[in-house]
């Protein structure tokens, strides 16, 4: 597993100075302790998320966020590499990022990305362009580290309650599974972890994500199906899912715009949709009103949009597919997953220096 880095980054043309002792110095030459930032930055297949973050007890407190869908795999499933104009659009949105990281101070930051990068043939030197062009430092991980990620990030969602849950991340590119035990909040026992290579960009450009029939939907289903049931049952808990003791817990922006057309929002709320509990029925509703409309009616909806209209129903598909195979009476929703993972990272690791400090 790749080891978490809490090294402090800045863009090209930062202006703050900085005291030997580590202390910003404004220009009126008045030394103070600059206040700690924390930044998570998620370049993934399908969006461009950031959150920067001030510490606050054990935890800590958003000050700034971004996310901008880019749909930098678009075409990759087909070609191999990242498209000219997909990469395009995540370095248009990777400088608005580095503008905020660089506006809010940021002390500590880690920059990562996920499944287009690692599986493009360009992924390197594209990597390289964003340094050149942007200043960031963006690092390749692995599937088992954005699992874990993934699992630290929404792990306070788990039902403390349950025998075991099934985490999982329905990516553009991937879908991450972790199977865990949530004996501790903090801190649940992850037993084993999957990556499928299925998410909802590439499963729209096999299957035609506009326009999805009920036989299609079916024929979507049962190849995901086919992907889980290859893994098998690598942490041991499927008795565990028989006998009514699990629930699933979703971290995608398929789950929370299931969640907020099951609730009818007239705008997306985050307050009403993190931590909603959902049935396999409610999800099941939901992927069959979603399917009954076209292309234009979806991207009318609020929860989902133009950006989102041709991924959903394949999402869904996904969601399908893992309630299939690892039954489960509850799904709960997280709008929270990789970055907040990232920013309990760093927190940690900032405390960890700030002991190592003291006298």
């Amino acid at each position: 597993m790749d080891k978490t880095r809490g090294d402090s980054r800045r863009p090209d043309g930062a202006k703050t100075a900085h005291s030997e002792t580590g202390e910003a110095t404004p220009a009126s030459g008045v030394r103070r302790s600059a206040p700690e930032r924390y930044a998570a930055l998620d370049l993934g297949t399908n969006n461009c998320r950031l959150l920067i973050a001030a510490p606050r007890g054990r935890g800590f407190r958003i000050v700034d966020a971004f996310s901008r869908i880019i749909r930098l795999g678009e075409g990759l499933s087909q070609t191999g590499v990242l498209a000219p104009a997909a990469m395009d659009r995540a370095i248009e949105a990777l400088k608005i990022c580095a503008a905020k990281i660089e506006r809010r101070g940021v002390t500590r930051l880690r920059a990562i990305a996920t499944q287009a990068c690692r599986a493009a043939k360009n992924g390197p030197e594209f990597l390289a362009r964003v340094r050149k062009e942007t200043g960031l430092e963006l690092e390749i991980i692995t599937h088992e580290e954005e699992a874990r990620l993934a699992v630290r990030g929404c792990s306070e969602l788990l039902d403390p309650e349950a025998k075991a849950g099934l985490i999982f991340d329905i990516g553009g590119g991937s879908t991450e599974i972790s199977w865990v035990v949530p004996q501790d909040r903090r801190a649940p026992s992850l037993l084993a972890w999957a990556s499928l290579p299925i998410g909802v960009v590439n499963l729209s450009e096999r299957w035609g994500g506009r326009d999805i029939d009920d036989n299609t939907y079916g024929r979507i289903v049962a190849s995901v199906v086919e992907v889980l049931r290859g893994i098998g049952d690598p942490g041991g808990v499927r008795e565990r899912f028989s006998d009514g003791g699990a629930h699933l817990l979703g971290t995608s922006g398929t789950v929370t715009s299931i969640a907020g057309v099951h609730l009818n929002l007239p705008r997306y709320r985050r307050d009403r949709v993190d931590g909603l509990w959902l049935t396999p029925a409610d999800a099941r509703a939901v992927a069959r009103r979603l399917r009954d409309m076209d292309f234009d009616a979806r991207a009318r909806e609020p929860c989902i949009g133009v950006e989102r209209a041709d991924l959903v129903v394949c999402g869904c598909a996904i969601l399908e597919a893992l309630v299939a195979e690892w039954p489960a009476e509850r799904i709960r929703v997280a709008d929270r997953g990789l970055r907040e993972g990232i920013l309990a990272d760093l927190s940690d690791e900032s405390r960890r220096g700030r002991r190592r400090r003291a006298p």
